[in-house]
């Protein structure tokens, strides 16, 4: 089978979230397990100046969007496998930055275009392209476009992953023909408007052959309002294609046995070194150095939906237990001044640096006991299975690929590898802090197994490779076996995390965040879940048009 994935960034090369992550991973993984694979995208400045002595120029072309006629050139480079293509446009990618600039509609309306006019180029025909996000979501639009006249675009078929659906893509009507260089039918049928605005994502999400949400719970819950930022509506009529296949980490980048950031390697059957890690974060970060006190780690950005109003009200009484905290991550003014303050407050006992380092995030991985992230809403989530794979136990809130990947502990039968709390309440992340802070210092050989157990999950891309090579072999007629360890989900087939069976179908119960929250801070987790009434969507108000979103991940 031959893939060609399409992407706005991946490692190494480029990143700014957890989508360059995936596709720096998956698609090695799907050339190992057998499938011809090619990823595509853009030649910014910074991939030149880094890895442009390894390209070989292959080619250009014109490439044309609406009344422009731009130039675009073609690149290539062998690495892990795979194939990767890289389209050059100086006025277009020339940047400092891949995302944030007033014309990234134009930027990558001509990405998408370019993928399309550039396939005759390539070392081979497609017959899955692979797109994600509202970057390359006019893709799948352009090759139904360009299929009217040409056979061959109309045997590709494609695939959509959705990594998080708060960015769309949305831009003024106006912009359909003069700026994407479409027919006003695109948005006479429906297919690409909403709300009165062009919806790049909406169009993208209707035209492909499948639809892939990051975790099997994120694609469960964004057939609800709370969720889907409007699209609740797209997300339910298109079920019929919409899966939930779980990230994957780089479980060989990511090995606490020979990751060379670390001051001692250790492994799941011995982790006394990691106490040479948490030694050396607390000296690093001016913590003070105590070895028998939890470190609680956070790595995130900061910003709303990443669950840190929790924290900022909690924080007085999380510091009241026997706790030092790591912080690291940048954001919003509001969250960077909150955690100057906080240093300042709780000196050697608390560290925040508002930036982002590769190499200060491992050590927090490795270093830290705990790990929190009691996040709103979070569309997989790659860090608490990093935090895992380093020893690390993770704090989550259950939602999406968290709740998918993080199964809480049960003293009662020893099981689980973290903890978990349902309701987006500070009160209950309190009450799963003091859990955790407690089995750290009463019950050190239960803590112990509890990271062994999370050390020892399978999160590697092997699995997820090959439910992706089963969507691919569903759309294009070929057959395929699915792994008797994992079979395929579909939107009525997702497994309880905890289950070991999947389970009859059941009706689907409210998000906790929908349910009526205790008007004090809750003791201990609410224990009962009401079941899921029938909702309609819900319009926003007509927008006007806008400049680009941009990418977060």
């Amino acid at each position: 089978m031959k893939i060609l994935y399409a992407t706005s960034e991946a490692t190494p090369f480029c990143k700014t979230g957890g989508l360059a992550d995936v596709a720096g991973s998956l698609p090695p993984a799907l050339a190992a397990a057998g499938a011809e694979t090619a990823v595509i995208l853009p030649l910014y400045q910074k991939v030149k100046e880094k890895f442009g002595g390894e390209m070989e120029f292959v080619c250009f072309d014109y490439v044309d969007l609406a009344w422009r006629h731009a130039y675009c050139g073609l690149f290539r480079m062998e690495r892990a496998g795979v194939t990767w293509y890289f389209l050059d446009n100086e006025q277009y990618f020339l940047r400092p930055d891949l995302y944030g600039y007033m014309d990234d509609g134009e930027r990558f309306g001509f990405f998408s275009r370019a993928v399309v006019r550039m396939l005759p180029h390539l070392s081979f025909w497609p017959e899955v392209i692979h797109c994600n996000d509202w970057q390359t979501a006019l893709i799948p639009i352009y090759l139904k476009d360009d299929g009217v006249r040409d056979d061959r675009y109309r045997r590709i078929r494609t695939v959509l992953s959705v990594h998080n659906i708060e960015y769309q893509g949305r831009y003024g009507l106006e912009t359909l023909g003069d700026l994407f260089g479409l027919d006003h039918g695109w948005a006479d049928d429906g297919t690409i408007l909403m709300d009165g605005d062009v919806n790049l994502l909406k169009g993208a999400i209707l035209c492909a052959d499948a639809v892939n949400a990051v975790s099997p719970t994120y694609a469960e819950e964004l057939k609800y309002a709370y969720y889907a930022h409007g699209m609740e509506s797209i997300m339910r009529r298109c079920s019929y294609k919409l899966s939930g296949v779980l990230n994957g980490i780089d479980t060989v980048r990511y090995d606490p046995e020979t990751d060379p950031l670390l001051v001692a390697h250790y492994h799941a059957g011995n982790v006394s070194n990691k106490a040479q890690n948490k030694a050396q974060l607390q000296k690093l970060l001016g913590l003070q150095e105590v070895p028998d006190v939890p470190i609680i780690g956070i790595v995130s950005r900061l910003v709303t939906h990443k669950g840190l109003d929790l924290i900022c009200e909690v924080l007085h009484d999380m510091m009241e237990l026997p706790v030092q905290v790591a912080v690291l991550g940048k954001g919003d003014y509001k969250y960077e001044e909150f955690f100057r303050w906080a240093t300042r407050q709780y000196p050697g006992r608390l560290s925040a640096r508002l930036d982002y380092s590769e190499e200060l995030a491992t050590m927090i991985y490795s270093g830290a006991d705990l790990f929190l992230m009691p996040s709103r809403s979070e569309p997989c989530g790659l860090s608490q299975m990093i935090a895992m794979r380093y020893g690390t136990v993770p704090i989550v809130r259950e939602t999406g690929g968290l709740k998918d990947t993080v199964h809480p502990y049960e003293a009662w039968r020893d099981s689980g590898n973290g903890f978990t709390f349902a309701s987006y309440h500070s009160g209950d992340m309190l009450y799963v802090i003091r859990q955790a802070v407690s089995l750290y210092r009463d019950n050190p050989e239960a803590f112990r197994r509890l990271q062994e157990r999370g050390m020892e999950a399978d999160f590697s891309w092997n699995r997820s490779a090959k439910q992706y090579l089963a969507i691919y072999a569903s759309i294009t007629g070929e057959k395929a076996q699915i792994p008797e360890e994992q079979p395929a989900r579909t939107e009525t087939q997702l497994p309880a995390p905890n289950a070991e069976p999947v389970q009859p179908e059941k009706a689907p119960e409210k998000p906790a965040e929908m349910q009526t929250p205790p008007k004090t801070p809750a003791k201990k987790p609410a224990a009962t879940k009401q079941k899921k009434k029938g909702t309609a969507g819900k319009k926003t108000p007509r927008k006007t048009a806008k400049p680009s979103d941009k990418k977060k991940a």
